[in-house]
């Protein structure tokens, strides 16, 4: 069993693992913070380890920080970046206001692991020093609020939205391939006019354009850091150039094009561009559980349901019936998106609670920022391949429910007037007849003029 090493902070003496690379403040953090089990986001600490990388690179470039130390914290950084150590970020998502743990779980792995490089022993701080070296330059409250800025930012362009492209290019296609499959609209959940299966499909893939073109705009907003604010804005610790030097090192190691915060105030106050992107991804979210639930209808049966649509099988649906199977990606579509609508919550209720110079609960915004927007990259991910590319016509079904659609009667108003075209509906739903067989019954015109009025292919492309 490993043993213990003591370090110690300003609270006392603390006995931490002597194989952690982690120190003091992790390990109170760790004891005073068994809440949950659940991790931040990885992704989170490796654009932190970028963020304390080019603070690094800017201190010893302007003679703040001496080179060969500044070298093993970049070193120390790489392998995080990497994703090596990655087991030594232990600190629970929900801890202590503004994200102090994990900047400091940061710190010291990265002291350590410098520490190390530089053929010391861990915990002896006097080469490389957390917060004195590691931090120099910097806060908690700019650096964990630039690195929500920078990690959603990556998060949501190199995942999030060429997956959500992909799945309205599955639509896309699917509308093509539809175009000719005339079938029963529904309004009120009612028989209404005809359309094409394709012509449905393409409002989907519309739908899924403009809240793409919602989350890139909202995105932008991201781009903004407020790097050398330090406490509170007015960037003391830091100094003169610093701010500038080290947005433009981001970029650099990023290949995004970060800018220095127009008004550190604004920003490390209040979490404005947060609760602007993820009331976005909630839109997104939103319209997912309407398609969903969309597909879930159009396939419903196979026998009693609508069944204008199949969807592929993907496991048995029933432990007592047999043969049964469920729509099951577009169920498990649905749970993640009423998941990101009450993280999306979370958010709203932490945004609007920050007080004066500080919102201190940037880690449940961190957390459930970027749980989101992973959850959905996957879940559409999933969806597009398991289900939408799969979707197949059922063509007989489609043809029987059009034939006999009392809706048509719309169609017969051009001639006969709303009235007497709604008594002929009337009479067809009565007799278990279709329009048109009420129609040559009664007399109300030629049989040709009424092929010609009761086209479907002429109702679905008068436009």
């Amino acid at each position: 069993m490993a043993g213990y090493r003591e370090e110690s902070d300003v609270l006392g003496s603390v006995k931490v693992p002597s194989n952690a690379y982690y120190g003091a403040e992790t390990q109170r953090a760790v004891d005073n913070f068994p809440i949950s089990g659940l991790r931040i986001n990885s992704t989170f600490v490796k654009h932190y380890a970028i963020i304390k990388r080019a603070a690094a690179l800017v201190n010893v470039s302007n003679g703040k920080l001496d080179r060969r130390i500044g070298g093993a914290i970049v070193d120390a950084c790489d392998e995080i970046i990497e994703g090596k150590l990655s087991d030594q970020f232990v600190v629970d998502a929900f801890q202590a206001g503004a994200g102090t743990s994990t900047n400091m779980n940061l710190n010291e792995v990265i002291a350590n692991r410098a520490i190390e490089l530089l053929k010391g022993k861990r915990g002896d701080y006097r080469l490389v020093h957390p917060n004195d070296h590691v931090n120099m330059a910097q806060s908690t409250n700019d650096t964990y609020h630039a690195n929500i800025h920078l990690t959603a930012y990556a998060m949501i362009t190199k995942s999030l939205l060429p997956t959500l492209e992909l799945l309205e290019k599955a639509f896309s296609a699917k509308a093509k391939e539809f175009s000719k499959n005339i079938k029963i609209g529904r309004t009120h959940l009612q028989d209404a006019v005809p359309m094409t299966l394709g012509q449905e499909f393409s409002g989907y893939a519309y739908a899924l354009s403009v809240q793409k073109n919602n989350i890139e705009r909202n995105a932008e907003y991201l781009l903004e850091l407020s790097l050398g604010g330090t406490a509170v804005g007015t960037g003391i610790e830091s100094y003169k150039g610093y701010s500038n030097s080290i947005v433009a090192e981001i970029s650099k190691i990023t290949g995004f094009k970060m800018k220095v915060a127009k008004n550190f105030f604004g920003v490390q106050q209040n979490q404005v561009e947060e609760l602007a992107v993820s009331g976005s991804i909630r839109g997104l979210a939103a319209l997912l559980i309407k398609i969903a639930n969309d597909l879930r209808l159009l396939s419903s049966g196979p026998r009693a349901g609508m069944s204008d649509i199949t969807i592929p099988p993907v496991q048995p649906g029933s432990s007592i019936m047999p043969g049964k199977i469920n729509p099951s990606i577009p169920e498990m579509l649905d749970m993640v998106c009423f998941d990101v609508m009450g993280k999306d919550t979370s958010i709203t209720y932490a945004a609007q609670s920050g007080q004066l110079e500080l919102n201190v609960f940037m880690p449940v915004i961190a957390y459930n920022l970027l749980y989101s927007i992973s959850l959905l990259t996957n879940a559409m991910n999933v969806f597009r391949k398991k289900c939408v590319t799969g979707i197949k016509a059922n063509k007989a079904n489609l043809k029987r429910h059009l034939d006999e659609n009392l809706s048509l009667a719309t169609a017969l108003s051009e001639e006969l007037g709303y009235t007497r075209a709604a008594q002929i509906a009337r009479r067809a739903y009565k007799e278990g007849k279709t329009i048109k067989q009420v129609c040559l019954e009664t007399k109300v015109m030629k049989k040709q003029e009424l092929d010609k009025l009761l086209d479907s292919k002429r109702l679905v492309s008068n436009r």
